[in-house]
């Protein structure tokens, strides 16, 4: 870093002593080689002024340089994927490593940590201690330091009530940076296996695992973590957390495990993610008190006056249907429906066969079968299938869980219990 500085001085106007190199939350020793800096491509090291009093001292008390600063962050900083680090010795034994999904690569990669002012934006900062633990990286304001960039301003922001704060972000260390502003999601719940811990599934161990975010922290091998946000996807059984969103618990059933970042969920397929989040805007639009456009091919969800029953698929199909039955949009009470769902018809001027009408469809056989086979439930129109046993049923849908009879089709009661719990 010597040479850097030899370099660069005669451009600032300055002497070699008086610049310093910041790189990753660090001023660099004059000691310090590029090639221990991580930097890749396009890295930005911030060369500034140095506002100390330099002493230069006499070639013939010393000819060792004295070395000012330290490596960088990535350096320094020891390994807490697995909790908080507790001593020195610790973190000297691992290294920090990080994983983030990029939006350029679109898939999981290795990630950087770097640092910035929070105010300024600029990288020209250096912290006063490392973080300690993945709350110091994530959550605001936990560690404070210097910013180079403008100090005057940085450091008297708000009429001193606050001090200057570093901001941590991270970058791709898998393809080439285009600076500062190359930020990458980190997914900090997938964490290098340092403990060797067997997935929770599987049983076997994995170099890379998710530890789910539970007191317990139950940990799942990538694949079998992709497996169980599979299966739980296709059931539409994941959560509509009124925080975090649609997402998911440890699949032991701990409290408190919910995903926060959803970002996790890109481990699935492009298509598999996609359906992710077109189940994610339904289940928002029903549980905001909404409907789904029942037209064939639409699907669009739709936010409506709960005093009107009339609804209109505007943005989507233009189809008018009724909220009540989903059915094409009536004046008076909802018509009965027969086996398939449909409306009866009433005043019907020729005789149809029930047997042909069902055969007699552009719809898929599945739409049919499910029709066939299945009733709503009275709360969510989830269809249900009944595969034996009582007529006391469950909705197995996520938020929902109402018990109904299979019978009545409304809220189990203890009249359905004496009447026809068994048919």
């Amino acid at each position: 870093m010597r040479n850097v500085k030899e370099s660069i001085a005669p451009k600032l106007g300055l002497k070699p002593e008086e610049v310093k190199i910041i790189f990753a939350g660090k001023e660099l020793g004059d000691t310090i080689k590029i090639s221990e800096c991580d930097l890749g491509q396009q890295s930005i090291l911030h060369a500034v002024k140095n506002k100390k009093k330099v002493v230069v001292p006499p070639i013939n008390i010393s000819e060792e340089i004295i070395e000012e600063g330290s490596k960088p962050l990535c350096e320094t900083l020891g390994d807490f994927a697995e909790g908080e680090v507790n001593d020195v010795e610790s973190q000297h034994k691992t290294k920090a490593h990080f994983y983030v999904f990029c939006p350029t690569c679109k898939s999981l990669k290795t990630g950087k940590l770097r640092v910035r002012c929070h105010f300024c934006k600029i990288g020209a900062f250096t912290v006063h201690s490392d973080p300690q633990s993945w709350n110091d990286v994530l959550e605001p304001k936990r560690i404070t330091g210097t910013c180079e960039n403008s100090p005057e301003l940085c450091e008297n922001i708000l009429n001193n009530r606050e001090p200057t704060f570093a901001q941590f972000y991270f970058k791709c260390s898998e393809h080439i940076s285009s600076g500062e502003n190359d930020e990458a999601v980190p997914l900090y719940l997938i964490r290098p296996n340092l403990k060797e811990i067997p997935c929770l599934a599987c049983g076997d161990i994995i170099e890379t695992v998710f530890v789910f975010p539970c007191a317990q922290g139950h940990v799942a091998c990538l694949d079998c973590f992709r497996q169980y946000c599979l299966t739980r996807l296709r059931e539409r059984q994941f959560w509509q957390h009124p925080e975090y969103g649609y997402t998911l618990g440890c699949p032991i059933g701990c409290p408190d495990s919910f995903i926060s970042e959803i970002h996790h969920f890109k481990l699935l397929t492009q298509a598999q993610y996609d359906q992710y989040q077109t189940f994610a805007t339904e289940e928002f639009v029903l549980q905001s008190g909404g409907v789904l456009c029942p037209q064939p091919g639409c699907g669009m969800g739709i936010l409506v006056d709960p005093g009107c029953n009339k609804v209109a698929c505007v943005n989507g199909c233009g189809y008018v249907f009724c909220r009540m039955c989903l059915q094409g949009y009536h004046i008076g009470s909802c018509l009965p429906t027969n086996s398939l769902g449909e409306t009866s018809s009433l005043n019907c001027n020729f005789d149809v066969d029930p047997k042909k009408v069902s055969e007699a469809r552009w719809d898929e056989a599945s739409k049919v079968t499910i029709k066939v086979l299945t009733k709503p439930c009275p709360k969510c129109r989830t269809p249900t299938e009944r595969d034996g046993g009582c007529m006391h049923m469950i909705c197995t849908r996520s938020g929902c869980n109402f018990h109904w009879c299979w019978v009545c089709q409304t809220e189990w009661t203890r009249e359905c219990m004496s009447n026809h719990w068994f048919g």
